[in-house]
């Protein structure tokens, strides 16, 4: 246990010299993102997600396009999205690091616009698990870089985050039923052309609003304790376990709801269209669990509050495993608020016991080991469904998010951040 920790943000020093003061200062002063730039950086995290969902809500459609029986054989084609999602973050948290976060962000705005054009000009099954491959390795930028970015200087990291990770949710729920509309009014490739010539489009913002940077965050002045070795150690080794089994839920809930909602709804609703927008209600619903969570993380302890929030998704999970019709969807409701509370605790103890100089490079480091890992489900979803079927897999959520409490359990103690 650690008697005394060195790492937080709060921690007690009673002689701060003026030069340290003033530096601390200037650094605020050149790296706290505008209003502008924080809207812009939000928007690019719903980008970010909705890109990446488009396949799982359109895959239906897309199936029968290329010519697929069933959709569950063509899931597995959209796994490199994932891995690289989670591989590309450890180049991009280095180069968000030690060359330039701005340069980063314009690059995945105009990079994953691009790519996601390209899926939609694709004509084989190949071809398009290429084509979602290189948009997987343009949204590995966004978490790494952009996340670092929007909370330099924040005074309540914990609501930022929460802020960030609900534009992020409401990135899938506009995924979600935007693609039903557009597949049903014009074609699964629509779906990926208009949010990919947004997405370039707001990449010339950024490069218009993002003030230039005077020196890569590397080379800046420290803004808090350097922590040591070990204790980074054991606190990266719990967070990246715990980011591994929750991105594992992640992963098979984003992917595998929508045509959860088309199974357990049959004869019920089947209209693409109104399905999109139910499955789009629970993550717009679901999305603002992330802002309470972030909100209490600027106040409590966070080994508390991610207990109490992991526990919750088991009973669930398994609740949902045999439901049916409106009673799913309600669970499915529940299940996602709790999925989506999750998120913002690992980019919170980064935030409270990383620096700033090397945020970017932690993070990548960790996304890269629990998305890389955690990518798994996303091959393995259409053929688990296809062999055992939804109530399997839902038990199997059960099992991963005990798995997830239990490593959230190794967590230090730590004091409360803030006293109202």
């Amino acid at each position: 246990m650690l008697e005394q920790n060195p790492l937080s943000l709060t921690t007690a020093s009673p002689t701060v010299s003026p030069l340290t003061e003033h530096r601390g200062r200037v650094a605020h002063s050149l790296i706290t993102p505008s209003r502008a730039l924080s809207l812009l950086l939000n928007i690019g995290h719903a980008i970010d997600h909705m890109l990446l969902l488009i396949f799982a809500t359109a895959v239906g459609a897309i199936a029968v396009d290329f010519g697929f029986a069933h959709w569950e054989d063509l899931m597995p084609y959209s796994a490199g999205a994932f891995f690289m999602f989670g591989l590309g973050s450890i180049a991009s948290g280095r180069l968000g690091d030690l060359w330039s976060r701005r340069g980063m962000m314009i690059i995945f705005f105009i990079g994953i616009g691009a790519s996601a054009l390209l899926v939609a000009l694709m004509q084989t099954p190949w071809q398009l698990a290429v084509a979602l491959t290189i948009l997987g390795a343009f949204s590995s930028i966004y978490h790494p870089v952009g996340v670092p970015l929007l909370v330099q200087g924040a005074k309540n990291p914990g609501l930022t985050i929460g802020i960030n990770g609900l534009a992020g949710n409401m990135g899938i729920a506009v995924a979600a039923i935007t693609t039903g509309f557009l597949v049903k009014a014009i074609g699964w490739r629509a779906a990926f052309i208009v949010p990919g010539l947004v997405s370039i489009a707001c990449g010339f913002v950024f490069a218009l609003v993002a003030p230039k940077e005077t020196a890569p965050p590397s080379k800046r002045a420290p803004t808090q304790a350097v922590p040591t070795r070990g204790t980074v150690a054991r606190l990266l080794a719990v967070m990246t376990l715990a980011a591994i089994s929750a991105s594992f839920v992640f992963n098979f809930t984003t992917n595998g709801n929508a045509q959860l909602l088309q199974e357990r709804f049959r004869g019920i609703v089947e209209d693409p269209a109104t399905l999109g927008a139910l499955l789009a209600v629970v993550y717009a619903i679901a999305a603002f669990a992330q802002v309470i969570v972030g909100k209490l993380i600027d106040h409590f302890p966070i080994k508390r509050i991610y207990l109490c929030v992991v526990f919750a998704q088991i009973p669930l999970f398994a609740l949902a495993a045999h439901a049916q019709g409106w009673t799913l969807w309600v669970l499915q409701l529940a299940f996602m608020a709790f999925t989506f509370g999750a998120i913002p605790f690992t980019d919170a103890m980064v935030v409270r016991y990383i620096d700033d100089r090397m945020r970017s490079r932690v993070s990548g480091m960790r996304f890269a080991i629990a998305f890389g890992i955690s990518s798994i489900a996303v091959y393995l979803l259409g053929p688990v469904v296809k062999a055992a079927g939804f109530s399997v897999l839902l038990i199997a959520l059960a099992a991963i998010a005990a798995c997830s409490l239990l490593f959230v359990a190794l967590l230090p103690p730590e004091e409360r951040v803030k006293q109202r």
